[in-house]
């Protein structure tokens, strides 16, 4: 059986701080704000894929209330995610993703975030797509006031659901 799932996050760009995206920490004089690393789009990856399985998202499994979680590592997120639905049966089949953002540029490091996000899923290089757009100055991403991200995957499962 086949399953499919989306994810959107979005976090607040602050000056100053961190700009972790995709598992790189990305040069930049905007960092994001959040409770763990606000890694938006592993974020996104990781609720298209608990949305995949019906397992609800990264808000109820890694609460933002909890102080466990306040700098957590998004990767080791995603890995644990993996992990569970690994555990009911489910495999990765494919992930495509999109990050809106303005600034900073994400072409020089897509590829690393493709190999970060292949490596935490367990799956092929070739199995994730990530993809970034501008938004021509509009919205709150165009006024570099936050990044956004969307994730679709395909997840399979030979066991009953």
């Amino acid at each position: 059986m086949m399953r499919i799932g989306h994810g959107y996050d979005v976090h607040r760009l602050i000056e100053g701080g961190e700009c972790i995206i995709g598992g790189v920490n990305i040069p930049s004089p905007l960092g994001i704000l959040g409770h763990s690393d606000a890694d938006v789009l592993l974020h996104a990856v990781s609720d298209s894929l608990l949305g995949a399985a019906a397992m609800g998202d990264i808000g109820h499994l890694f609460p933002d209330t909890d102080d466990k979680w306040k700098g957590a590592d998004s990767l080791k997120l995603l890995e644990e995610v993996v992990r569970r639905l690994n555990e009911k049966g489910y495999r990765i089949v494919n992930i495509d993703s999109i990050i809106l953002a303005q600034t900073p540029k994400m072409a020089p490091y897509i590829d690393d975030m493709r190999l970060n996000i292949a490596h935490a899923c367990n799956i092929d290089f070739n199995s994730v797509s990530v993809k970034a757009t501008t938004e021509e100055g509009l919205g709150f991403t165009g006024a570099k006031q936050g990044i956004a991200a969307h994730s679709v995957c395909l997840i399979e499962t030979n066991l009953p659901t």
